[in-house]
């Protein structure tokens, strides 16, 4: 396997570059997922029946909350990968764990705000609006949990085998699946809970 120095070390095989075409193909996919969801939220805001409105369940505390953890988390996974990039493995495995842990808060505070649902009476099967919300809430919260048990994985990689061209791979191909379930909140932050909130 021959290891081109001259590139960041994720990028130093042919294979590696692949990965990383392959994963952006993925996230192509991933952008469509989530654009179905939220042209289908668009189309559905108002049909509320019987149902409560955002602006009645939405509450701004918890969506801060979610939104500085998965902001942080983002900024951490860089700190990450630039550990991993100049050698730094202990370094590249905190800010990893890091993360992971902002990533864990974030859910602790999303499963809070879907009891709340639950409790003012904003379940699935209460109006095409709150089973439209909690399914395009729930499937990111889905990809984050899928994205925690993936980033303990790569942590143990790691540690097991030090950064290496493969490992190395695997890590820069997390960041970027974190980094977009973070550029998804965004939208989920500004079209979902401020467009309700208002």
């Amino acid at each position: 396997m021959k290891i081109d120095n001259s590139l960041p070390l994720e990028y130093g095989t042919e294979q590696n570059k692949l990965n990383i075409l392959g994963f952006w193909i993925f996230l192509g996919a991933e952008v469509m997922l989530f654009a179905t969801l939220f042209a289908t939220y668009f189309t559905l805001e108002h049909r509320i029946g019987n149902g409560p409105a955002g602006a009645e369940i939405f509450e701004l505390t918890p969506v801060l909350i979610e939104t500085l953890l998965l902001l942080t988390s983002s900024f951490t996974i860089g700190l990450g990968v630039h550990a991993m990039r100049i050698g730094k493995k202990n370094a590249m495995m905190t800010f990893f764990a890091i993360t992971l842990l902002l990533g864990l808060a974030f859910l602790g505070v999303e499963i809070y705000e879907f009891t709340h649902y639950v409790h003012v009476g904003a379940g699935l099967q209460v109006s095409a609006f709150t089973g439209v919300l909690l399914t395009t809430l729930g499937t990111h919260g889905a990809h984050v949990t899928v994205g925690l048990f993936w980033g303990l994985f790569i942590i143990l990689q790691v540690k097991k085998h030090g950064l290496t061209p493969a490992t190395a791979n695997k890590s820069f191909i997390f960041s970027l699946y974190w980094h977009f379930l973070d550029v998804v909140w965004i939208f989920i932050f500004s079209f979902i809970y401020l467009k309700g909130m208002m």
